[in-house]
């Protein structure tokens, strides 16, 4: 079974993808987070848990979610990290959360997609989005055959300061950036509510046609980069920044 958790779809897409190569069930992480119940899943067939990296790690609520979990049946993982370039050291925390649930670790596999952290980056023009989702698709295609043969993925190269971006670079990012004090609408906003409906938490609230949001913000962006009329903002941060989530049939 295929477990994942996405903001603005990347992930979703590579779930999919992946679902179809395996013939496999693919769930949506967000069923249980929004509701704040854990999750109580069966697979006879290997777990592939497939999510964003933030701040090269695993997104911290989608660690908690499998942490409390129960996911029966088959004790072999597999984990796909979707990022802008590179996952320094998540695959060490992904096997030492496969200790803590009794899993056998078989590899983490990383796949660059456009990135959507706009906050710090700045997000693909169209043509090169999709020139990444192509190159992705293949690296899926690749990652698939792996499973299918029951193979476990290739090591992750490391590199000398990769253990500093999953360390304390990643604990610094969750102390002084995870919040949503800063999230605003602007006067663009027609209170559509898509953006509380795109919150894999349920983080937002639609008071009076006008998104608030709460303190459970994990940072996905969907709520900014799934807009329709690009009306919500950080601060000055995203102002004059182009919006990025998965292109094609797959938004919702």
């Amino acid at each position: 079974m295929i477990v994942y958790f996405t903001g603005t779809g990347n992930s979703r897409h590579c779930a999919r993808l992946l679902a179809r190569e395996l013939g496999e069930e693919c769930r949506d992480a967000a069923e249980f987070l929004r509701e704040g119940k854990p999750a109580r899943l069966r697979s006879q067939k290997p777990w592939i848990f497939v999510c964003p990296t933030y701040a090269w790690q695993m997104p911290r609520v989608f660690e908690q979610f499998i942490r409390e979990g129960e996911f029966a049946g088959s004790d072999q993982a597999y984990f796909v990290m979707t990022c802008g370039s590179e996952i320094g050291r998540a695959w060490e925390n992904n096997r030492e959360l496969c200790i803590r649930k009794g899993f056998s670790c078989r590899g983490t596999l990383p796949v660059a997609m456009p990135d959507n952290y706009i906050l710090l980056f700045r997000a693909p023009g169209r043509e090169e989005a999709e020139r990444m989702v192509r190159q992705a698709d293949t690296r899926l295609q690749a990652g698939a055959r792996f499973i299918r043969e029951g193979k476990d993925f290739p090591p992750v190269p490391a590199a000398a300061l990769d253990g500093v971006k999953s360390g304390p670079v990643n604990r610094l990012f969750y102390r002084f950036q995870v919040r949503a004090e800063k999230f605003r609408a602007t006067e663009s906003c027609v209170g559509c509510g898509k953006c509380a409906r795109l919150c894999p938490l349920g983080n937002i609230r639609m008071e009076e046609g006008r998104p608030h949001w709460g303190d459970r913000c994990t940072h996905c962006m969907a709520c900014l980069c799934g807009c329709p009329t690009g009306a919500i903002e950080y601060g000055r941060a995203t102002k004059g920044k182009e919006r990025y989530h998965f292109p094609g049939p797959e938004e919702e």
